[in-house]
């Protein structure tokens, strides 16, 4: 308990200084989000949070005073924020940080206790959900607030099935993404970057995977969802706008929240609170103080923002074309 609170605070301390410090660097060398036009914005958090994440855990393990059981978890955790990275600095399609995300994925399923089918099913849920937080970093502050809310909740289901080293690892997690979010609430002066979200995505769907084992699947997968409802949420109206569309643009939850007039801390705190409610009902169900109808609720109230979400005027604008891609176009169109 008094190393869990030790743990914590000193993940919050540490990833706030080296956000700070690593921002510099991240400037020099370019890392920083190709997304933004008007202002440049260091990438250094999500490395901050990487880094002071897996220095707590290391010592834990050392002193051998909480020996964790997510130890394979953590290392395919880091090899997985390892390809976010390479994606910040460079251009890597979706496709081959899909596939890197579920081979990791593919190394901490417990196979013994889940099965075949299951193992495969939950490879490609710990995938989609670590995409599903990448995505969700198209907003300041958006991806840490939903990865606290988060943390807390799958480390709760945790502690429930007395794995105290996982959930202590969370703690650590949640811990480290608030720090973070002292340098990411709008108007942010770090961001998260993929290697952060993809870090933070696979921990807490991997983490959440392994504290369900051993439960019967059908209420799993409401647990599952229902621990992650804003980041499934924000892909599926992605999908369904860009497909009614047929193109890509801003058609992220947060977009379309600024679209009716609300403010980016406005939109961050309601989907927050979203992300709240949803794992509330997920931790409720998963003591079985609330029945399976929980989750379905949960799925319920997601697909109606979506629909609602999905009526709001797209604002038009296309993806911006960076300087390379036109070149390379006229390259081609001679």
């Amino acid at each position: 308990m008094l190393y869990g609170i030790a743990a914590a605070t000193t993940a919050l301390l540490l990833t706030a200084v080296l956000a700070a410090v690593l921002r510099a660097p991240a400037l020099r060398l370019g890392l920083v989000d190709r997304r933004r036009q008007q202002r440049k914005v260091p990438l250094s958090g999500g490395l901050a949070v990487v880094l002071a994440t897996c220095a707590v855990v290391a010592v834990g393990e050392w002193t051998d005073l909480v020996p964790l059981g997510g130890g394979d978890l953590l290392v395919a955790a880091v090899a997985v924020a390892a390809l976010g990275l390479a994606a910040d600095l460079w251009r890597v399609r979706a496709r081959v940080l899909l596939v890197g995300t579920a081979v990791a994925a593919a190394c901490v399923v417990p196979y013994e206790e889940t099965g075949v089918v299951g193992g495969a099913l939950a490879v490609g849920w710990i995938a989609f959900v670590a995409l599903g937080f990448r995505a969700l970093d198209h907003a300041d502050g958006l991806a840490g607030t939903v990865g606290v809310v988060a943390a807390f909740g799958v480390g709760a289901c945790a502690a429930a099935e007395v794995m105290d080293g996982l959930a202590v690892l969370l703690s650590v997690l949640a811990a480290a993404l608030t720090g973070f979010l002292m340098h990411n609430w709008p108007p942010a002066r770090v961001g998260l970057g993929s290697g952060g979200a993809l870090f933070a995505g696979f921990v807490l769907a991997a983490a959440g995977v392994v504290a369900r084992t051993g439960h019967e699947a059908a209420s799993s997968a409401g647990v599952l969802f229902a621990l992650n409802t804003v980041a499934v949420a924000d892909v599926l109206l992605v999908v369904v706008s860009r497909r009614l569309a047929g193109r890509r643009g801003p058609d992220h939850l947060g977009h379309r929240l600024r679209r009716l007039g609300l403010t980016p801390q406005g939109t961050v705190v309601l989907l927050g609170l979203g992300a709240f409610a949803g794992v509330l009902v997920g931790v409720l169900e998963h003591l079985g103080w609330v029945g399976g109808t929980g989750a379905l609720w949960v799925a319920s109230g997601a697909l109606v923002v979506v629909l609602a979400l999905l009526r709001v005027k797209s604002s038009g604008t296309a993806r911006p074309v960076s300087p390379q891609v036109r070149a390379q176009l006229r390259v081609r169109n001679g």
